[in-house]
């Protein structure tokens, strides 16, 4: 992969990306919903937030290792859930998960992937499995207990999809579910020939056109089917009952992923969560959204000693993971980052991606006078003043 040599940040892996990948394609992984506002929140507070340096320290022996769940990890980040991997790459689930797993990382498959759930189990590592609650309850319990059953240690219930995003981009582009075929569309993929013959062909001669794989069979369609699954497959009738029932079936840690605000923080654990993950879903859906470092800190203060706090939405430099551990996160989640390295050059791509945060993690926390993970707190904020 001669062009990752030349990636020396996110942003490059990202322009690779833009460059390999069609424009619905990339669009879908790279944009928000509507306005972008809550896109551009999210990487806003990381732009104004700033650390501080602190000098004449012994900085020799810095190292980003952690514990996530009581099990070791590289850095104090997992990889985060991203159902269109799949479409970046040929079986870029399976590729991410090889890649966590090098790294020493947890990786979370999505709901949505591409790849059989067992296949990406068989990467190694530490798999994590991603929910969506569907309206037939009893399917999403079916899928749950198949992942326990495939080994995955972690689940997480993605909860802030309300009534699904109004992504436009996705509209003009024709990619929606089912992808709609048309005289735009099929210009702009096959003005990518090389995305054409190692992704879509890849599929077309091993399975077919691809499709959500670990769906339920009746649900289940190709990329370019017929079939419209958006009201069947949500379920907007969910109380916290329902985090009650998962933790009744789910022999592993459980995890409530879109929390942004600290009493549902707070009704997560008392309901029986192990963690928690504050996020507005990377900006893609509710566009009023505040950015989740504007948050964390009240959820820290009313949650932070009783259980794991992990945050996402943004994260593109290691200094933002240092960012997010000082206003009291325990670990952070990456999805975009890492899927600009898959959508670059998959296993290879992520690594890099994976490689590039952890040399700059560990860089800043040399300037604030940092060697261990768990000596990063608030003190290593600039507030305004010294």
């Amino acid at each position: 992969m001669g062009g990752l040599d030349h990636c020396y940040n996110i942003a490059d892996l990202r322009e690779v990306a833009r460059r390999r990948l069609p424009k619905g394609v990339f669009e879908y992984v790279d944009k928000g919903t509507e306005d972008m506002v809550a896109l551009g929140n999210n990487r806003r507070a990381f732009e104004d937030l700033k650390l501080l340096n602190r000098i004449l320290v012994d900085v020799s022996d810095v190292k980003m290792d952690t514990t996530i769940f009581g099990k070791p990890a590289s850095l104090p980040m997992v990889i985060a859930p991203t159902g269109i991997a799949g479409l970046c790459w040929y079986e870029g689930e399976y590729e991410l998960a090889k890649a966590a797993a090098k790294a020493g990382l947890p990786f979370t498959l999505a709901t949505g992937s591409n790849t059989p759930m067992e296949k990406v189990a068989e990467a190694g590592g530490r798999p994590w499995f991603q929910l969506y609650m569907w309206r037939e309850k009893e399917l999403s319990y079916e899928l749950v207990r198949r992942a326990a059953a495939a080994g995955f240690e972690t689940l997480i219930w993605t909860v802030d999809i309300g009534h699904g995003a109004n992504r436009e981009h996705n509209a003009r582009n024709g990619f929606s579910q089912p992808y709609k075929v048309n005289a735009k569309s099929i210009v702009d993929m096959l003005s990518h020939p090389e995305w054409m013959l190692n992704v879509i062909g890849r599929y077309i001669t091993s399975s077919g056109m691809p499709e959500h794989i670990n769906y339920p069979a009746k649900y289940r369609d190709k990329f370019t089917g017929k079939k419209s699954q958006d009201k069947a497959l949500r379920a907007d009738q969910v109380s916290w009952a329902d985090v009650e029932k998962l933790r009744e079936i789910w022999p592993g840690k459980l995890v409530i992923k879109g929390i942004m605000r600290a009493d549902d923080a707070r009704r997560a654990l008392d309901h029986g969560a192990d963690g928690i993950v504050v996020s507005n879903h990377g900006g893609r859906n509710m566009d009023s959204a505040p950015a989740t470092l504007d948050v964390l800190p009240s959820i820290a203060q009313a949650v932070g000693d009783r259980t794991t706090i992990f945050v996402d939405s943004g994260v593109r430099r290691g200094s933002d993971i240092v960012k997010c551990l000082a206003l009291g996160a325990d670990a952070v989640l990456t999805g975009r980052a890492t899927l600009y390295g898959i959508g670059a050059g998959g296993e290879a791509g992520a690594l890099k991606a994976l490689s590039v945060l952890k040399d700059e993690m560990r860089r800043t926390m040399a300037y604030i006078g940092k060697q261990r993970v768990a000596d990063i707190n608030g003190d290593d904020i600039w507030r305004g003043g010294n």
